[in-house]
């Protein structure tokens, strides 16, 4: 390592308070011979090792203590390049640096050189060069002192291992393992042909399954010595593994995450058998402070090329997958897979623009026709939320809805569908008033029914559209309206009481209570499609008898508790036939029509679906 500095310093011969000006006047009546004699006998003295340098840079006079550091006598010094004693030409910047002090043209040389004492020790020396007397170029003489700053330096170098080690488990922490990092990616591969293979990386992050508890309940000193504990096996089998690639970097990020770096990575099999090596090693129970402890780890693993990597996109994907491990359902390691990655990623950019495409009003609805099973004449709609996002294009409910339901913005967006559909379903009955009006159903969720003033929102869309209220119902899934108590059967109760109609969804996927439905303000059952899948005879589909015998027994106890049944997902003229016949009272599905837009539900009013495909 080396260094350079400069600026104004006293030099050597300058009267004090004397300016480089007077130096160089020529009535200076400099020092006298006692004068020289005290500087001549300081400088021999010196416990400091110095010599004076000439022009050439070759020592004119050495001290004894320069001698001394190099276990020779001071006056075989005499003559020598002073640049190679200290090692002044090593490297160019300091050898050009050293050059232009020696012509003058620079005021000082300060540097840090490791040499070798006589006694065999090394040392890191401090080299100063500073001129002696008249700055001017070929003016004179320079000095050169040695001064031993290993201790100073030892003492920089224990604070920054302190700095970035981590105290509990003395393994590199963070700092050192993202500047190991970042360094092994902005490294270029060795050239051992004329295209060597581009170099590839890998990642292990982990963190201990369960590790809170133990500091709960057994303290944070049992904690540490835990950690320290699964240090030592993450050691010994990155040693183990590094034998046969080179050695591992193992670090402790923080808290009970730690981190397996191999900088020249084999392939992904190396990383998954280190993952698989490293749950095996952890699975093994741990004796501390007089405790028997079984702990497990979840483990992301990631390896890639380093060509076009950062440390943070490393890192980023690293904590994904230990994500995912966890859910997962932990004890497990987990690879990178940059598809799932992408579908996340996705989901974020969905996520963080759902509110605003509300407002911008980037959604639309399209209408299922729900039809009598009878007749075969339309009855109703659902209505069908999309995004047109500007950058994903027309996504369906599933795409988006659980995100709202998990933010929130499901409140505003149902608001808003509530609303247009039952706008539009006012606006067909109007245009149409010869034929019986249709019904629009919504499909409302439970955090509607919890975080918003559902029965008043209702009750003022239907005053502000002047839809009846018996033209409108309200899809809920089975798993959110069975067991309601409190706050949300209030609310349902309400709603039905108002005139207007709830309806279970996907009905049989859940609790399927019957019994319960007798004390709920229900009066839709909507199977599920999966039950109605058992109704296939076309095609070579073997039908499920058990299947038909669970809906006809559903549909017949639904008919006794007063409550009429629709049948999801009905695809062939077979399913609508059987269905029929075992009393189901409306079919919804793709042998009727797909969700189309509000125009062709208009052109279905009063009539039959177009013939069946």
């Amino acid at each position: 390592m080396s260094g350079t500095s400069e600026g104004p310093v006293p030099r050597v011969g300058t009267a004090p308070g004397a300016g480089p000006s007077e130096v160089t006047r020529s009535d200076h009546p400099g020092p006298g011979l006692s004068e020289l004699r005290d500087y001549r006998a300081a400088f021999a003295a010196s416990a400091l090792p110095m010599a004076v340098v000439d022009d050439r840079g070759q020592i004119v006079r050495p001290n004894d203590a320069l001698g001394g550091l190099f276990g020779a006598d001071p006056a075989s010094l005499t003559g020598r390049p002073a640049a190679d004693l200290v090692g002044l030409s090593s490297d160019a910047p300091t050898w050009r640096a050293y050059n232009e002090v020696l012509r003058g043209a620079r005021p000082r040389l300060r540097c840090t050189r490791r040499l070798k004492h006589a006694d065999g020790r090394p040392l890191w020396a401090e080299v100063t060069v500073v001129p002696m007397g008249d700055p001017a170029p070929g003016a004179g003489r320079v000095l050169l002192s040695v001064a031993d700053v290993s201790d100073r330096r030892e003492l920089r170098e224990r604070l920054r291992h302190l700095r970035i080690h981590d105290p509990v488990t003395r393994l590199p922490n963070r700092t050192l393992f993202l500047e190991r990092l970042t360094g092994v990616l902005e490294t270029p591969p060795a050239q051992d042909g004329p295209s060597p293979p581009p170099g590839r990386i890998g990642l292990c992050y982990l963190d201990i399954d369960g590790f809170k508890a133990v500091n709960d309940t057994l303290g944070h000193r049992t904690g540490d010595r835990l950690l320290a504990a699964v240090a030592g096996r993450l050691t010994d089998c990155a040693e183990a593994d590094g034998h046969r690639t080179g050695g591992h970097l193992v670090a402790r990020l923080g808290g009970d995450e730690f981190a397996i770096l191999v900088e020249d990575s084999a392939g992904t099999h190396q990383l998954t058998e280190l993952a698989r090596s490293v749950l095996s090693a952890l699975q093994r129970p741990f004796e501390v402070s007089g405790h028997r402890l079984s702990v497990s780890a979840s483990i992301g693993v990631v390896e890639r090329s380093s060509a076009g990597t950062s440390a943070t996109a490393l890192m980023q994907a690293a904590d994904t997958t230990l994500y995912w491990a966890k859910a997962d359902g932990r004890a497990r390691w987990t690879l990178f897979d940059p598809e799932r990655n992408a579908h996340r990623m996705t989901r974020q950019a969905l996520s963080s623009t759902l509110r605003p495409a509300v407002e911008r009003g980037e959604f639309t609805l399209e209408y299922q026709p729900l039809v009598g099973m009878a007749d075969e004449v339309v009855r109703g709609v659902e209505a069908l939320v999309r995004w047109n996002h500007p950058r994903f294009g027309l996504l369906g409910p599933s795409r988006f809805v659980p995100i709202a339901e998990e933010d929130g913005t499901i409140v505003q967006l149902g608001r808003w569908v509530l609303r247009t559909a039952c706008r539009q379903a006012r606006r067909w009955q109007l245009e149409h008033p010869d034929d019986p009006p249709l019904f629009i159903s919504v499909n409302v969720a439970v955090r509607q029914v919890r975080d918003s003033d559902l029965v008043t929102e209702v009750a003022e869309i239907l005053a502000e559209t002047g839809l009846a209220p018996g033209l409108l119902q309200l899809e809920l899934t089975e798993s959110a309206v069975m067991g309601s108590s409190g706050r949300p059967l209030r609310v349902l109760q309400a709603l039905s009481d108002m005139g207007v109609r709830i309806a279970i969804d996907d009905f049989g996927t859940g609790y399927s209570n019957l019994a319960y439905l007798s004390r709920l303000p229900v009066s839709v059952l909507k199977l599920d499609g999966s039950f109605v899948r058992g109704f296939r005879y076309e095609e070579g589909a073997r039908p499920s008898p058990a299947d038909e015998t669970i809906v006809e027994a559903m549909v017949q106890l639904a008919h006794r508790l007063g409550l009429t049944v629709t049948a999801e997902c009905v695809e062939t003229s077979g399913q609508a036939e059987r269905l029929r016949r075992i009393g189901c009272d409306t079919g919804q599905g793709w042998l009727y029509s797909r969700a189309v837009a509000p125009e062709r539900i208009a052109e279905l009013i009063g009539s039959r679906p177009p013939d069946h495909p």
